[in-house]
């Protein structure tokens, strides 16, 4: 299917004006195509990794839904199946190529089929090389930094018998306005900055995403009011490292007098955010945390490790005493604050007694939850040619004992709003039980209660009946 002629036509230069260009220009094909099989073309987005992974497949699916694509779950039905994918480890480039194999048989039964790869995983010149060698088939490649330039490489690949490829490297490059599919009538991400400085030595994040780029503050502020006129009231604020944003702006923006301005926009009722470093967490950011009617009274605060020697082999630049210091600032100012972690074990060198430092992090500080990860290495990183790779067996008798102590932590801290009316913002009929719908309160935990389609995206008060652990049963109230 090839795109009309473009020759002796002015495509524009600008942005987003180019783009929206060639989103008429892939309609026209799509429609084509609908036409001569007789049916609606269909296509799917399959998402890898973050967050902003899942903020990116939204942008993605906006455009193939703006040129003409109606959306499926089942890769097996659609006519343009696009892989967002993440490279935080290793195994997460084994399920794309293991799923790769699949869709080349796919593709051999309708070979109108496009398939199309982007992502964290096309950062690496390594993949890319493996791709056009063993995966000739694949019609689209690009990566993290030209997501904005979907619609014209759609269009390019449409018109192309071979493998399209546009990796960047870099970019400061920022293009608002562009077409989005979100996935929640009433809650949406909001990315307010891109990439990440920090090189954590086991991390591929700031390799593949890039340096930091901080949108400008009026942008993020118009998309927020946008989403609040659409019917949204809870907005996520995302990025690597949401405490750096605005240094690189000019004039620089602090991350609290963002927040601060966000709050100040009627509709909006919850405002979250993610991920906090914290070497810069500020106190401006904790006062007006303490001082908000609507940030969630939530805080993602990665330790990775409570031993300071491992913190800085991981080159996270803060002690394990500035974090628990840190840790009674921010519940001295929101004494109910729920926290939440992120923990590796095993990181090269990690003795038993660094591993000690750790679990007395984790009581000293008692989270809510904590995302506990068995250290993996990732080629490219500094972390993975350090000597001293903790054995397996090691490594995984600590992550037990890490764990069963996490565990028995959060079940104590959910359950002390046992018996109390809460605030949930209603969010889907439960998977398990359609008698009952699945919500979240403030401090992100989740209620299971009562309820039908109709009470979706509203907010309801729900008395907290029993805990199950990392889960309420409640009742309307």
């Amino acid at each position: 299917m090839r795109v009309p002629e473009l020759q002796g036509e002015e495509i524009p230069m600008e942005e987003p004006e180019r783009q929206y260009y060639f989103i008429e220009k892939c309609r026209g094909i799509v429609s084509k195509m609908s036409q001569e099989l007789g049916r609606p073309v269909y296509y799917t987005v399959v998402t890898f990794g973050c967050q902003m992974n899942a903020r990116d497949s939204e942008k993605l699916e906006g455009i193939l839904e703006a040129v003409g694509y109606q959306k499926t779950e089942q890769e097996e039905r659609a006519d343009f199946v696009i892989y967002n994918t993440c490279t935080v480890r290793e195994n997460a480039n084994q399920r794309v190529y293991g799923r790769l194999g699949y869709l080349g048989k796919q593709k051999k039964k309708h070979p109108h089929m496009m398939i199309a790869l982007c992502g964290c995983m096309m950062q690496e010149s390594h993949v890319v090389e493996k791709l056009k060698k063993s995966y000739r088939f694949v019609d689209l490649i690009f990566g993290t930094h030209n997501i904005f330039r979907f619609a014209e490489l759609l269009c390019q690949a449409m018109n192309s018998d071979r493998m399209v490829v546009d990796i960047w490297k870099d970019t400061d490059q920022i293009v608002e306005d562009l077409p989005v599919d979100r996935k929640y009538s009433f809650k949406s991400g909001v990315n307010i900055m891109f990439g990440c400085n920090n090189f954590c030595s086991y991390c591929i994040v700031p390799y593949v995403r890039g340096r930091e780029r901080s949108r400008n503050p009026e942008d993020i502020l118009k998309e927020c009011r946008t989403l609040a006129a659409d019917g949204v009231t809870e907005v996520m604020l995302l990025g690597q490292n949401v405490n750096s944003y605005g240094k690189n702006l000019n004039p620089p923006v602090t991350f609290a007098s963002l927040l601060s301005q966000v709050e100040q926009i009627p509709g909006i009722k919850r405002i979250r955010f993610m991920t906090s470093h914290p070497k810069d967490l500020s106190d401006e950011l904790i006062q007006v945390m303490s001082q908000s009617q609507k940030i969630c009274s939530h805080l993602h605060l990665p330790l990775q490790s409570g031993s300071s020697r491992i913190l800085k082999k991981m080159n996270r630049r803060y002690t394990k005493e500035q974090y628990l210091e840190l840790v009674d600032r921010i519940r001295a100012a929101v004494p109910d604050i729920s926290l939440t972690t992120d923990i590796i074990v095993g990181f090269p060198g990690e003795t038993e007694e660094d591993f000690q430092e750790t679990l007395d992090v984790v009581r000293k500080v008692r989270y809510d939850s904590a995302f506990t990860f068995i250290y993996s290495k990732r080629s490219g990183t500094p972390a993975a040619i350090m000597e001293d790779q903790v054995p397996p067996e090691v490594v995984k008798d600590r992550f037990d004992r890490l764990l069963q102590l996490v565990q028995e932590i959060s079940r104590q801290m959910s359950s002390r709003f046992t018996g109390t009316v809460q605030e949930v913002l209603t969010e889907e009929i439960n998977g398990q039980d359609p008698s009952l719908v699945t919500g979240r309160m403030s401090n992100n935990l989740l209620v299971h209660f009562p309820g039908d389609a109709s009470m979706i995206g509203s907010y309801r008060k729900v008395r907290l009946d029993e805990c199950k652990g990392f889960y309420y049963m409640g009742t309307l109230v």
